[in-house]
């Protein structure tokens, strides 16, 4: 069992804006929502394997704003951006600081909302995850978080061939970071390299 993660980035390693709201899902200014997930939707039959492999944890991690756009108290009419099925077909453990009620959603999918800290929703994920690996699913800051603590064992990133300038960046805040390669492969689109801890 490993902890993994998936990002889309740009070149200069943005993947996504700031003022992130419900109209603009990935930030106002930075656009990253389309252009950076154009190989996944666009050439999925291209990238198949990696596509699948963002989805094959038995439990995932995500930080609040990767659940929802709201800030403060919880809307709780509000159930994710991915409508009644979310990709996930497993527990999705959210990091907050507002405690809420889990939620459960079609196809096998429960949010719990975590409110005291990394380390107590990884150990929650990995107690829900069985024997399969736990996915950090985003967003960058939640990603960032657990690569500067050093619970992150291996890291996918799928690079995009376009630049932003500005943006939530990966790998802000890390320092003294060692990664080995593991495996890299480009398409037309984007290229998908793999490092491990």
């Amino acid at each position: 069992m490993a902890v993994t993660a998936d990002l889309s980035v740009s070149l200069d390693l943005v993947a996504a804006g700031e003022d992130q709201s419900l109209e603009h899902p990935f930030g106002r200014r930075v656009g990253a929502g389309e252009r950076l997930h154009t190989w996944m939707f666009d050439h999925r039959d291209e990238n198949a394997d990696e596509v699948s492999a963002i989805t094959a944890a038995g439990a995932f991690i995500m930080g609040r704003h990767m659940f929802s756009p709201d800030r403060g108290e919880w809307d709780l009419e509000w159930r994710g951006w991915w409508g009644p099925e979310p990709p996930y077909h497993a527990p999705v453990f959210v990091l907050c600081s507002r405690p809420r009620d889990p939620l459960e959603m079609e196809g096998g999918t429960t949010f719990h909302f975590v409110t005291d800290g990394i380390e107590a929703a990884l150990r929650r994920a990995l107690d829900g995850a069985g024997d399969q690996d736990v996915a950090i699913a985003g967003g960058p800051t939640t990603i960032n978080a657990y690569l500067r603590a050093g619970l992150l064992d291996e890291l996918r990133l799928h690079i995009v061939p376009i630049t932003f300038g500005e943006g939530l960046r990966i790998f802000d805040g890390t320092p003294d970071l060692e990664l080995v390669p593991v495996s890299s492969r480009t398409t037309p689109h984007v290229t998908h390299v793999t490092w491990r801890r």
